[in-house]
């Protein structure tokens, strides 16, 4: 009896051992599964890293070749440029001629594909130069309230000018900017960029931004042109900016779908118009597999020199 009972002691204990080794065993190969399902998942975020680190790369360097084409445009046989039937900027030999556009949509290039759109900067107010009723009407063909034309007008002349001492609804930094959240000092100066009009106060997002079917100031306003403004480009808001009545601005408007005006008709002189322009807004991405991954904005403006013409960019911008 006593050895059946020691033989079924011992037949026990190995099951025991042997179930013991077997979770044992089950335990680790869970816990190789859990390493090796980490370690697959590690490197296929490493590589979908490595791989959006180089879409990105081509998509800045297919941006910068969407700023070089639109400069070819820029610095071609060019004697004017005007806003064609589309909406585009289209440019014009001095025979009053049209020159071909190349392509701006969708270029293919390498890995990816480029785009882009010109605009003529000086088609737009210069918020530094324009006097108070030039700003003044601005903001009403944007639909700006009196009251909060008054606070803008004053706090855009107060943050150009070069003294501490606010207008009647202006802001200096004592009395407004050094008291918020985030305190800051008014430039007194000029502004160097559109996005500083952000921190003049009356100026809310939706005014600089606008909405669906109104602009912004952000797309009618600069801060990089000699201050005079091209009859053939400027927009029916900036035309009514400086003052031109609607029968004027259909004249203007109509009269240049067909050609550019080479001069400023005398009828119009005096109201800081020019025919001509030199500094230009280029806006390009890059594509790769049909997304874009990176925006250039560059004001870029065109200088003579002896004999030949140079480039040279006013403001650069790069996201991703």
């Amino acid at each position: 009896m006593r050895s059946d009972a020691r033989r079924t002691s011992t037949v026990r204990a190995g099951r025991d051992q042997r179930g013991f080794a077997l979770l044992a065993v089950l335990l680790v190969l869970a816990l190789v599964g859990v390493l090796g399902a980490e370690f697959a998942y590690s490197m296929r975020l490493e590589a979908a890293a490595v791989r959006g680190y180089k879409e990105a790369v081509i998509a800045a360097h297919l941006a910068e070749a969407g700023v070089a084409q639109a400069v070819r445009e820029i610095v071609g046989d060019v004697a004017w440029a005007a806003v064609a039937d589309d909406g585009l900027l289209t440019f014009y030999r001095r025979d009053r001629t049209r020159v071909a556009r190349l392509p701006r949509e969708r270029v293919p290039l390498g890995a990816g594909e480029f785009a882009y759109r010109l605009s003529d900067e000086e088609g737009r107010v210069n918020v530094n130069t324009a006097q108070a009723d030039r700003l003044d009407r601005l903001l009403r063909t944007l639909g700006v309230e009196k009251s909060q034309r008054d606070v803008i007008v004053d706090s855009i002349e107060d943050w150009r000018d070069a003294n501490e001492e606010h207008r009647l609804s202006g802001a200096e930094s004592e009395d407004t900017y050094l008291k918020l959240p985030v305190p800051y000092r008014s430039r007194n100066g000029a502004l160097e960029s559109v996005a500083e009009l952000l921190q003049i106060k009356g100026i809310t997002a939706a005014i600089f931004g606008g909405a669906a079917d109104t602009p912004g100031l952000a797309e009618v306003v600069t801060v990089k042109t000699p201050g005079q403004i091209n009859i053939n480009t400027a927009p029916a808001v900036v035309l009514q900016a400086l003052g031109l009545s609607e029968a004027e601005i259909t004249e203007i408007v109509q009269a240049r779908r067909d050609a550019p005006y080479t001069t400023v008709p005398a009828r119009f002189s005096g109201r800081g118009l020019a025919a001509t322009t030199r500094t230009y807004r280029i806006e390009a991405e890059g594509l790769v597999g049909g997304r874009s991954m990176a925006r250039v904005t560059a004001i870029v403006q065109l200088r003579a020199t002896t004999g030949t013409s140079a480039i040279v960019v006013l403001d650069w911008s790069a996201t991703r």
